[in-house]
């Protein structure tokens, strides 16, 4: 699949200066930003018009990126995890009280994906880690399969959308309590 450079340079750069971009996952248009840039985290909950409480997704490139956020589950925990990625399978994870806020939500625990889908890999391993990955729509409202209809909903909202296909899959990934098992959305 070839990814344009210069697209993908002005993905990070957006990312790196604290812009949000709207990307290809594996099913729909995806909504990120710096997950470490509070401003950046609160100018996505604004356009999608999410509330906080809620929580957001970190989608990764590889299990090196995430790894910091897999230090409380149990070693056992930890294999059913890794051993599921990289795929369209995101899990809860516990974190500690002072991971932020404005990407955990009321909750002490993230949820986290590693994606097999090359332009969400490229995006990360150029943005040198883990980034937002949220549905790119409006709360309530249809899930973007198209950069038109990311337009149409977010207007300009979006400080720049990273053109590349999406994967072949037909929904959005599954969400699974890494603790537990107990799967959180179906795929």
């Amino acid at each position: 699949m070839y990814l344009s450079p210069i697209h993908l340079r002005q993905a990070v750069n957006t990312l790196k200066s604290g812009g949000v971009i709207a990307y290809p996952t594996e099913a729909v248009w995806g909504l990120g930003c710096d997950p470490f840039n509070e401003q950046a985290v609160l100018d996505l909950l604004a356009l999608k018009q999410r509330p906080m409480a809620k929580g957001l997704i970190l989608i990764a490139a590889s299990v090196e990126q995430v790894e910091p956020y897999l230090q409380l589950l149990t070693s056992e925990q930890r294999q059913t995890v890794v051993d599921s990625w990289p795929a369209a399978k995101t899990w809860v994870v516990p974190v500690e009280e002072q991971f932020p806020i404005w990407v955990r939500g009321e909750h002490l625990s993230v949820a986290v994906r590693v994606s097999a889908h090359p332009p969400v890999q490229a995006l990360c391993n150029a943005f040198g880690g883990a980034i937002i990955s949220t549905s790119a729509n409006i709360t309530g409202k249809k899930t973007a399969k198209t950069t038109l209809q990311i337009r149409q909903q977010l207007a300009d909202g979006v400080d720049y959308i990273f053109s590349a296909p999406l994967g072949g899959l037909k929904n959005p990934s599954q969400i699974r309590d890494a603790r537990t098992g107990q799967i959180l959305r179906a795929s």
